[in-house]
């Protein structure tokens, strides 16, 4: 999902839904998630939805714990450049 919002910051929820193939309902369950733990904000626009993300967090699984999310980020938004 942060791939999805990585890739455009304007996206709707239904749209991120649509492009990770999981409900609507999840996606909001997920972006609350990703906001309290600090991976991204929101501030409305009208009716639209602007997303920040905030990639210099950590990944939280013990094993990768180190990793800045930015580095994931960065891997696969390359290797869609480079398609």
């Amino acid at each position: 999902m942060l791939l999805a919002v990585a890739r455009d910051r304007d996206l709707r929820l239904r749209d991120i839904a649509a492009a990770c193939r999981i409900t609507k309902r999840t996606v909001q369950s997920i972006v609350t998630d990703l906001e309290q733990a600090g991976f991204l904000s929101r501030a409305r626009d009208g009716r639209r939805t602007h997303y920040t993300l905030h990639p210099d967090g950590t990944l939280r699984p013990p094993a990768e714990a180190q990793l800045p999310v930015r580095g994931l980020l960065e891997l696969v938004t390359h290797q869609d450049n480079g398609r």
